[in-house]
């Protein structure tokens, strides 16, 4: 039996749902488009992947749940109900306040479907929005239009679902600084309690990095992309959001409870084709594709790898997923989690950090800089390997 670090079961479970109606131009997750895809052969090797795993780790009280992919809306009102109850039978202890969210594209969320997901004890959705012009949007393989995130909003909100979120994107091909202005803009009307705003990344294995090398991918250039990220960064705090983590801003209180669980590096389950979990400072990665995956359930835990995490890499973890957070790394919590002090292990990099003015030290914490969260993956990149030079 697995045994977390703390002797606490895990508190966060995520769960993949890898199908797609189409695959997005920039998109490298594990995601299947969907047309003639085993999906309810899926749904009950899912349904015993979720079982083998109860008998290995035993549930506690659940805080948080996250259905990702994919696209989690493409299951039919009647798979996504038979998924639902899975979840409940095999986690059946919520916690009164649990945070259950899930992944949704504007184009597949019915009133009809939204009903299901919150009958089913969903109570966040949040979309796959990107850009609010059509033709960003076709320019990036999404099949959703800007008409469709009014209309599903529209929806969540008549089927009593209120804490949504949704996600933009910026640095896309033939993006302009205008564009994003307006995207946000438009975004913010909406009144959210909830914004993710992600750069692009040209993946390898996606069309983005096949036009990429051919010099075919028309990408804003470095000081647009900057002058994007700063734009909305300013135009989110004006709205009255914070910036609690480098992508992302919420109201007061509207945090992703679920994705603090990775950014503190604490145990969650992870559930479903080509999901990482980790528990006990053992992390495991699931077979990837749909048949092998429904296969490997017959027999046992789909595990691809499992590795242990050494408790070097733990503390590098800590600090890097830790610092994406503005709220930083608490002292406290590293010496909880590692029962050593954070200064002891990381003096040299923090120090440093601290004279080049990309971190700041308050109460026992430490954290990012305005200057810092511009160049947060250089900070992160101190903390790795850094204890070998000790």
């Amino acid at each position: 039996m697995m045994k977390p670090d703390n002797g606490r079961p895990p508190e966060a479970v995520y769960i993949h749902i890898p199908f797609c109606t189409n695959k997005c131009f920039y998109c490298d997750f594990n995601s299947y488009v969907l047309k003639d895809q085993p999906v309810m052969e899926y749904l009950q090797a899912l349904d015993r992947e979720m079982e083998l795993t109860v008998q290995e780790t035993p549930p506690g009280v659940i805080k948080t749940i996250f259905v990702g992919g994919g696209t989690p809306t493409v299951l039919k009102p009647d798979e996504m109900a038979y998924f639902l109850a899975s979840v409940r039978k095999h986690f059946p202890d919520w916690d009164e306040n649990i945070e259950f969210s899930m992944e949704a594209n504007p184009g597949t969320t019915d009133i009809d479907k939204l009903k299901v997901m919150q009958e089913g004890g969903v109570n966040r959705v949040s979309f796959g929005v990107q850009a609010f012009q059509n033709e960003l949007l076709s320019g990036i393989g999404r099949i959703h239009n800007v008409d469709d995130v009014y209309r599903s909003l529209e929806n969540a909100r008549a089927v009593g679902l209120t804490n949504l979120s949704v996600d933009l994107m910026f640095g896309l091909p033939n993006q302009t600084v205008d564009m994003l202005r307006e995207s946000v803009r438009r975004a913010l009307e909406l009144g959210l309690p909830h914004y993710s705003i992600y750069s692009l990344k040209v993946e390898e294995n996606t069309l983005f990095h096949t036009l990429f090398n051919k010099n075919k991918l028309p990408l804003p250039s470095e000081e647009d992309e900057l002058e994007m990220y700063l734009l909305l960064m300013n135009e989110m705090e004006a709205a009255g959001y914070i910036q609690y983590e480098i992508s992302n801003f919420a109201k007061p209180g509207m945090e992703s409870r679920h994705n603090m669980t990775y950014w503190r590096n604490e145990d969650y389950y992870g559930l479903g084709a080509g999901a990482h979990g980790y528990i006990g400072r053992m992390r495991h990665m699931n077979i990837k594709g749909v048949n092998p995956y429904n296969e490997a359930t017959r027999s046992g835990l789909p595990r691809l790898d499992t590795f242990g995490i050494s408790e070097q890499e733990a503390m590098e973890d800590f600090m890097m997923v830790g610092l994406r957070m503005r709220e930083g790394v608490s002292e406290q919590a590293f010496r909880a989690q590692f029962g050593k002090p954070l200064q002891e292990i990381f003096g040299a990099p923090l120090h440093k950090m601290l004279k080049a003015g990309l971190l700041e030290q308050s109460g026992g914490m430490y954290r990012l800089s305005k200057q810092g969260i511009l160049f947060g993956n250089d900070v992160f990149g101190e903390f790795v390997g850094a204890l070998t030079e000790i």
